[in-house]
C-alpha cells in the first residue's frame, strides 16, 4: 500500500470510528437520561431483538453482549431488581433461565428505540453526504485524500 493509500485508509477508517463512538456516546447518554444503565439499555434491547422471539437466555444474552456468563448473571440480577426484567424457567427445560422484559422495561426500550432509530437515520444521511462528497470531489480531480478529513465531517 502507498503512504497516499495508507493516509487515505487510515483516514477513513478514523472518521468511520469517530462516528461510531459518536453514536455509543449518545446511546449511552440517553439511556441514562431514562433512568437507567447503558449496560441496562443493552441488556433489554438483546432480550426483546436478539433471538427474534422477545425472551432469551442468558447464553443468549452473553452472546449478544459479548460478555462471560457470570457477568450477565450479575446484570440481570440487578435489572431484575429494578424492574425492568424477569426470570422464568423454561417450559422444557428448567435449567435453562429464560429473561423478558417487563412492561416497564417494555416502555423504557421502546423509547430509546424511537430516539435510537432516529439517531441512525442521522448518521445513515451524514454517512451518504460524506460518501458522496467524496465522489463528488474525485470527479472533480480532487484526491480522496484531499476531501474532507474527520474533523470537518463531523461537525
Amino acid at each position: 500500500m502507498t503512504d497516499k493509500r495508507s493516509r487515505e485508509l487510515f483516514q477513513e477508517l478514523a472518521l468511520f470510528r469517530h462516528k461510531l463512538r459518536k453514536f455509543l456516546r449518545f446511546s449511552e447518554d440517553a439511556a441514562r437520561a431514562c433512568g437507567i444503565t447503558p449496560q441496562q439499555h443493552q441488556l433489554m434491547l438483546g432480550i426483546a431483538g436478539f433471538t427474534g422471539t422477545g425472551n432469551a437466555n442468558i447464553s443468549d444474552i452473553a452472546e449478544f453482549l459479548q460478555e462471560k456468563h457470570n457477568s450477565v448473571v450479575g446484570l440481570v440480577d440487578r435489572a431484575v431488581q429494578s424492574g425492568l426484567v424477569q426470570r422464568a424457567e423454561h417450559a422444557e427445560d428448567r435449567r435453562v433461565v429464560v429473561v423478558s422484559l417487563t412492561a416497564q422495561g417494555e416502555e423504557i426500550l421502546r423509547a430509546l428505540s424511537l430516539l435510537h432509530h432516529e439517531e441512525v437515520k442521522r448518521l445513515r444521511r451524514e454517512f451518504l453526504g460524506a460518501q458522496d462528497d467524496a465522489h463528488s470531489h474525485r470527479a472533480k480531480g480532487g484526491g480522496r485524500g484531499r476531501g474532507r478529513n474527520a474533523k470537518q465531517s463531523a461537525h
